[in-house]
């Protein structure tokens, strides 16, 4: 069985940011608290620069692994 066909199962009728943004609710850290900010207001570009300042720093190439993670749900 395809583990995203599970995962669609366990959380209902629930899109990803609102998995994501349940999770993060009440989280007191300062970090996250702008995270989710800028997840309600749809700043797509600053959660980009976010993750790519992320990856940055860890010596990870974003885009190579933004489109490994796209093509898990493309199918390809």
């Amino acid at each position: 069985m395809n583990p995203i066909n599970i995962l669609k199962g366990m959380m209902g009728n629930m899109n990803p940011k609102n998995i994501v943004m349940n999770m993060l609710k009440g989280n007191t850290n300062p970090i996250f608290a702008n995270l989710i900010e800028m997840a309600n207001k749809n700043d797509v570009k600053g959660l980009e620069n976010f993750a790519r300042n992320i990856c940055k720093e860890k010596n990870i190439d974003f885009d190579k692994q933004f489109n490994d993670f796209k093509s898990m749900f493309n199918g390809k």
